[in-house]
């Protein structure tokens, strides 16, 4: 009857405790060898004890070396006691002897108690380990116990789970109770058990996210290709299929966005993306910036970075807001992207137009602008061509002291072919100078002095034309 209420204790212990009833066997085994050595054997003898997993009788025994005159009765037997046991033992040999089990006192129970609960709380710390081990990278669901502004920690079942300050969401406010998915990044084994670091923020948690919510990528129909994550905020998720009948953006989204809104009812309202991946760069890039519109993208493939042209009312989308839009399309392609309106792009190509279309420009502004004065510029002639003018003008002119002005177009340049004047040009000036001269004419009737009409009638402008224009 006690050998019955003992194997039901010990199968009821080892359900408690969720352990094999063969580790739980062990553990007492360990505490009844240091209770008896405690008790009776004080002298450092090998002692053993066996526990049938049956009946639960112990057995004890003590190892022994045969010598041919035992000195220490303890730990020696003779030769010819060893014999009686088995013949085929010598000197030197280790012989295994069975002794009764002593009547241990209150020291040794409490002993054995320590020592048994010790080596089942060792024993549960590594189950719990090796459980938890092979789930790192999967989701788990626990209950929030407490929150300090360090960590948060998280009921998980069989242990408890550390949320650090960095794999926190930004925007989340977690509260006692509160149930939470988790994603198990590391699984450490310490001296206080085994520490599991759980986290809110991993990207791979949206990943597993959508594999338990949508069927169709659990079933491996839809593939998650990429996941780009600002936790609390916004993520990209590329998607694809084998099936050209399965819309895998669909999928994802469900009807009226149902299966995604989950998703984000469960990650606080952070907003999610689904795109669909191309093995085209330039496609998958376009759809990366979604919901902003693309015009056209352009690769380097040398320093991995595209160029994308998008309308100049599409430009703060594709960018987002502090840039997160484009920032998880470059994280989700693996490209760096710079985006430009297509208005900046025009101005940028009309600023690198050719040095000679330039160059001709230039000169037909200066061209135009040369015909709307109407009259050439003045300039110094050199003095042979100085003095043939005036040796053409006309004896009584000279005689009359009047002072020759000459007019020349200034040369623009050895290249620059001269430019031809016009008579309707030629006459427009002359009467400009016939109209000044009267107005002087008539200032000076009106003076005393007569100074000014004195020198407007002596003056007289004479204007040259090259002869290579008339040619």
């Amino acid at each position: 009857m006690a050998k019955t209420e003992f194997m039901n204790a010990l199968m009821q212990l080892a359900a408690e405790k969720n352990l094999p009833k063969e580790i739980v066997l062990t553990a007492l085994e360990s505490a009844l060898v240091s209770a008896y050595r405690k008790e009776a054997y004080t002298h450092g003898e090998d002692i053993a004890v066996k526990i049938h997993p049956i009946t639960g009788e112990v057995k004890l025994t003590l190892k022994k070396v045969v010598a041919e005159t035992p000195e220490d009765e303890y730990r020696e037997v003779s030769l010819k006691e060893a014999k009686k046991k088995d013949k085929t033992l010598k000197v030197g040999d280790t012989v295994v002897v069975d002794i009764p089990p002593p009547n241990a006192g209150r020291i040794p129970a409490q002993i054995a108690k320590q020592v048994i609960l010790q080596k089942l709380h060792d024993a549960e710390r590594g189950a719990i380990y090796e459980e938890f081990v092979g789930k790192e990278g999967e989701i788990i669901t626990g209950t929030v116990q407490r929150v300090t502004p360090e960590h948060v920690v998280v009921d998980i079942g069989k242990t408890e789970a550390i949320i650090p300050q960095n794999e926190k969401v930004p925007t989340e406010r977690y509260r006692q109770g509160q149930r939470l998915k988790l994603y198990i990044v590391e699984v450490a084994r310490t001296t206080r058990g085994p520490q599991v670091i759980a986290s809110r923020a991993h990207r791979n948690l949206l990943r597993d996210l959508l594999i338990l919510e949508i069927p169709e990528i659990s079933s491996g129909t839809v593939e998650i290709k990429a996941v780009a994550r600002e936790a609390g905020y916004r993520s990209k998720v590329a998607v694809t299929t084998r099936q050209s009948n399965i819309d895998p953006v669909g999928c994802c989204v469900g009807l009226r966005g149902i299966r995604i809104q989950n998703i984000v009812n469960e990650l606080s309202g952070e907003k999610i993306d689904v795109v669909q991946w191309s093995d085209d760069p330039k496609v998958f890039i376009a759809n990366a910036l979604s919901p902003a519109q693309v015009l056209g993208v352009s690769l380097n493939e040398t320093e991995t970075t595209a160029l994308v042209k998008v309308p100049d009312k599409h430009l703060s989308l594709a960018i987002g807001k502090e840039g997160q839009n484009v920032r998880l399309a470059a994280k989700l392609t693996g490209w760096r992207i710079d985006i430009k309106s297509a208005s900046e792009l025009e101005a940028e190509k009309a600023l690198q137009k050719p040095e000679h279309a330039e160059a001709e420009a230039a000169e037909e502004e200066e061209i135009g602008a040369e015909v709307s004065t109407g009259e050439p510029e003045e300039a110094e002639l050199e003095p042979e061509v100085a003095e043939a003018i005036l040796a053409a003008a006309t004896t009584e002119e000279q005689a009359q002291g009047q002072e020759i002005e000459i007019l020349m177009p200034v040369e623009t340049g050895p290249s620059q072919p001269s430019k031809i004047r016009f008579a309707e040009e030629i006459m427009a000036g002359r009467e400009g100078k016939a109209k000044k001269k009267e107005t002087v004419k008539k200032e000076a009737e009106g003076k005393d002095t007569g100074v000014k009409a004195k020198k407007a009638k002596h003056k007289k402008t004479v204007y040259y034309e090259d002869e290579d224009a008339e040619g």
